[in-house]
């Protein structure tokens, strides 16, 4: 008998899962239900008690700044919903945002001057990202400082502005940026400016686009901007004036409770920085969260608002001082036929204004503080990130690790364990390797990702589904597998469900008609091409007709596919097993082949 309640929970378990197991339970109950993330090496348990209770952090605004860096936030504004403009959006679309709750600017686009006439500057912070032309935006955005001077009500220290000169974090994805001399001396201006102006952006965000796990994306972020700090102690600024000069960026994914801790987790680590440079009370950089352009899909995009939604619910709560929602169509070139960009700015827009206004997230500050698994997995990403820093560190720093690759190595190994996890479908796309629509209206073939800097986690399953678009062009039908069931439908609903979810991420039609899934295949050429058949039944169903049934599919000239392991059927008459632990993205992709898409 158990000698606490924890202990007695745990026999619970094991008694449990015994009965999954034969009658004999796991060694360790809780280490069979624990998760992880990713590979950072942070477990996440399946219940937290008070044996996980750690220390009360400080209240906001006080080192080590976990609980936020404001002491005395607007409980009725929350965080800033900071909307982004790009190309081809002018003033009146600047305008309305504000009008309709955006409450603060970014604009991707090397001219802002445009999109700042009639904006007070002293009432919604203003981020660039202007790329190789920061200078230029630099320049038109003090023009539009100095005109609203003019102005008696100006408040010039309620003035937020953030230039974007990111040359650090850019050459690990290949965007141009200005040098990091330039950067430097944009900063210099900066700091002279009465105004809070920051010249530069350290992007986490473009690390996780390009495959950084949440630890690696904390860590790398710390130790380019460390780099950045010496660079502008070298050229002359104050080590808290040069902390002064920083702003971050870290993406939102659609892992609350991993976003969440990663932003508090990030106050931890940088405060622990500017601790060491002597300065703990200036390692309060602000925040800017993206919802992640790595897990925006092109196929079933409507499900990209619930992602961006959950995102945004993460990083407001974890506390980040600027949130933008991409649009739920950023990663069609063009977007969804039919439906208007002022469209997507609104629905990303409203997704926060949603969050805070009727859910009133912001009324309450740093709501995770107090929650076991939160404060566990704050502390557990912030010792992670904190080894990633070091080792960089002990490696000559983030611009080394640029220079001789290892940085872009180390990313590229999480990115190739990532597209494995989603590969085999253990890491789960609703709407791509999940639950996919095949009768959505097919992409245009010009429709790709959003470029070089991004490991869009549903490629492989889009790129199937394109191909299976192309066929179905050519053909008038998608390409179909027969599906053959054993037993009543209690008996195969489970595989059959199995199966008809797995062939439709790769676009491939499953039918119960022999003629239907002839008419369906064809060769390159246009010819008669394959026959597939699957089996879909319980074990005990295969044990009394699956070798027969088998039989009559390959004399009927099938390649015969069954849905279970290997050995549950006469391995000699099965061409290929379908089961939840296969590649599944490469085995759909030979299915494909072998049918002629």
């Amino acid at each position: 008998m158990a000698d606490n309640p924890y202990d007695a929970w745990r026999e619970s378990v094991g008694a449990v899962l015994a009965k999954s197991r034969g009658g004999t339970p796991p060694e360790d109950p809780i280490a069979a239900l624990t998760t992880h993330t990713e590979d950072d090496g942070v477990d996440i348990a399946p219940l937290y008690s008070q044996r996980d209770e750690l220390p009360e952090a400080p209240l906001p605004g006080a080192f080590p700044f976990v609980r936020g860096g404001n002491p005395t936030p607007d409980v009725r504004l929350g965080w800033k919903v900071a909307e982004r403009f790009a190309a081809g959006t002018d003033s009146a679309d600047v305008l309305g945002a504000l009008e309709s709750g955006a409450s603060a600017l970014w604009i991707t686009r090397p001219d802002p001057a445009p999109l700042l006439a009639g904006v007070y500057p002293d009432m919604a912070p203003i981020l660039v990202s202007a790329g190789g032309r920061a200078a230029e935006a630099a320049t038109q955005v003090y023009a539009a400082l100095d005109k609203a001077a003019e102005s008696d009500a100006y408040r010039a220290d309620l003035v937020r502005v953030s230039l974007g000169a990111a040359p650090l974090t850019s050459q690990v994805v290949g965007r141009a940026d200005v040098t990091l001399d330039e950067a430097n001396e944009l900063a210099r201006v900066a700091e002279a400016r009465v105004e809070d102006v920051r010249a530069i952006v350290v992007d986490g965000a473009d690390l996780h686009n390009a495959g950084a796990t949440a630890a690696q994306e904390l860590g790398l972020t710390a130790a380019a901007a460390l780099d950045h700090v010496r660079a502008l102690t070298a050229a002359g600024l104050s080590t808290a004036g040069a902390l002064g000069q920083l702003t971050i960026r870290l993406a939102a994914t659609d892992d609350q409770f991993l976003t969440l801790a990663k932003i508090r987790a990030w106050r931890t680590v940088w405060a622990r920085v500017a601790q060491q440079l002597g300065e703990p009370d200036a390692g309060n950089a602000p925040v800017h969260a993206v919802t992640s352009l790595a897990a925006t899909t092109q196929r079933d995009p409507w499900v990209n608002m619930l992602r961006v939604t959950v995102a945004a619910f993460g990083a407001g709560v974890g506390g980040a001082d600027y949130v933008t929602t991409l649009e739920y169509d950023e990663a069609l070139p063009g977007g969804v036929e039919g439906y208007s960009p002022a469209f997507a700015r609104r629905i990303a827009r409203n997704a926060q204004l949603l969050l805070l206004e009727e859910s009133n997230l912001g009324r309450v500050v740093d709501p995770g503080a107090g929650s076991w698994h939160v404060e566990s997995l704050t502390d557990d990403l912030a010792r992670a990130a904190w080894g990633v820093l070091q080792e960089v560190e002990r490696a000559g720093g983030f611009a080394q690790g640029v220079a001789d690759e290892s940085i872009a190595t180390r990313l590229g190994e999480a990115a190739d364990r990532r597209d494995s996890a989603v590969a085999r479908r253990a890491k789960k796309i609703t709407g791509v390797n999940e639950f996919p629509n095949l009768a959505e209206p097919a992409i245009a073939p010009s429709a790709a990702t959003n470029g070089p800097v991004v490991r869009s986690y549903a490629a492989p399953f889009e790129a199937l589904r394109t191909r299976s678009d192309a066929f179905l062009r050519e053909h008038g039908v998608r390409p179909r597998i027969r599906m053959v069931t054993i037993g009543t439908v209690a008996q195969y609903n489970g595989r059959s469900t199995f199966l008809t979810n797995l062939l439709a991420s790769g676009g491939i039609e499953t039918v119960l008609d022999a003629a239907e899934q002839a008419a369906g295949s064809a060769t390159l050429d246009g010819t008669a091409g394959a026959r597939i058949a699957v089996l879909a039944g319980s074990d005990p169903g295969y044990a009394e007709e699956g070798e027969a049934l088998a039989r009559t599919l390959r004399d009927e000239g099938n390649l015969v596919l069954l849905a279970g392991a290997p050995g549950t059927v006469d391995d000699g008459l099965i061409d290929i097993y379908l089961h939840a632990k296969i590649d599944a993205a490469a085995a759909l992709d030979d299915l494909l082949t072998r049918l002629g898409a």
